[in-house]
């Protein structure tokens, strides 16, 4: 490889996106020197295409841990979100006034239920929810059709815009003199030098840490230093409306209102590989569902859609794991990155730094799927 630069570094974060980026920014408070390396504007990147939702209801269900991280990092965000608007100057537009997920029929309901006694169960009670009936439902919403049967529903969800948080987690790596390296796509890594050692085309990173959120690259990367961490792509179409008038007091599942008024309708779960194209039976469908709760918006136009690929585990939750056999390499893995920010900017940095996490990690690491 010639005319390649050599540099060095305390920890290197791989991957900038959401997960990368806010665990960087708390890295970086401890002092740290720091490169975040990040890939090409036409890789993958879920953080640019996701629905925003700072959301509990029905996390963790089947996984009592993941139920109680999830309820713990949304508990943080109004904290965080304050924290980002003092630091940077960017308002992420939090709205945690609850949030909504609509059943439009009996089995829905059961399933809908079930879900909600469950996480309430795992977290020992602290979960708040109710379930409502359409008349009750409609005192909050009254746009909604008298056909849907009713709605879950938690004061503890709400939105954020996911485009502003991640130009607030930049513009506070920049404030706390992190090296930011864009087009930087890593090749490999290995042990080498009493720490790692970084190959991207152009550039050799030597450092003492090395963190792979480089969402489903990391099955990829982390095979290099003993960390075997499964993904798959589960890709999600969302629907922009042109801009209406203010109707939605609280986000929802399947309809977000932001605050400058446009819609996003979403919520599809497609198993289609590294596909992140549109197609017009699931926009049809998304489009349709939406009409179903919301008859109102039937002379609304659609103004985009796109799609993108959530980084899923075979679980669905979270991987926090260090490499027992290179001890410094720890790869983070999951689909959750705007609820989860707070939660990694704070207590999975400090895992990352030293500090004792045992208890809040041990549940995640990737050694589950070998049973």
């Amino acid at each position: 490889m010639s005319a390649v630069s050599h540099l060095d570094f305390d920890t290197v974060v791989v991957g900038g996106g959401l997960v990368g980026a806010a665990i960087a920014c708390g890295i970086a408070k401890s002092g740290a020197k720091l490169a975040v390396l990040d890939g090409g504007d036409r890789d993958f990147r879920a953080s640019r295409g996701n629905f925003g939702l700072v959301w509990v209801q029905g996390k963790g269900a089947d996984f009592p841990a993941y139920a109680r991280l999830s309820a713990s990092a949304a508990r943080q965000w109004p904290d965080f979100a304050a924290e980002l608007l003092d630091a940077t100057g960017v308002d992420v537009g939090l709205q945690q006034t609850g949030g909504y997920d609509f059943c439009l029929d009996a089995d829905e309901w059961r399933a809908r239920e079930s879900e909600m006694r469950q996480v309430e169960l795992h977290t020992g009670g602290e979960f708040e929810y109710r379930m409502l009936d359409n008349a009750e439902l409609r005192k909050h919403i009254p746009e909604v059709s008298p056909q849907v049967l009713g709605a879950s529903y938690s004061p503890e969800d709400g939105h954020v815009n996911p485009l502003y948080l991640l130009r607030a987690l930049h513009r506070r790596l920049d404030d706390l003199g992190v090296e930011y390296r864009a087009r930087q796509v890593v090749c490999s890594s290995s042990p080498g030098d009493g720490g790692f050692v970084v190959n991207t085309e152009s550039h050799v990173y030597h450092c003492q840490r090395v963190v792979f959120c480089a969402g489903l690259s990391n099955e990829r990367l982390c095979r290099d230093l003993g960390l075997h961490v499964p993904l798959r792509p589960l890709r999600g179409q969302l629907l922009i409306t042109d801009r209406v008038p203010p109707f939605l007091p609280a986000a929802t599942l399947q309809v977000r209102q932001t605050r400058e008024g446009t819609l996003q309708i979403g919520d599809s779960h497609e198993d289609v590989g590294l596909d992140e194209s549109t197609t017009l039976e699931v926009v049809t469908r998304l489009a349709r569902r939406a009409l179903r709760i919301f008859p109102h918006l039937a002379e609304v136009r659609l103004n985009r859609a796109w799609g993108a690929l959530r980084v899923m585990t075979p679980d669905g939750v979270p991987v926090y794991q260090q490499s027992d056999e290179h001890p410094g390499a720890y790869a983070i893995s999951c689909h959750s990155g705007v609820t989860l920010a707070a939660l990694h900017s704070r207590e999975i940095a400090g895992w990352i730094c030293g500090e004792p996490r045992e208890e809040l990690v041990a549940p995640f690491t990737a050694g589950r799927f070998d049973v």
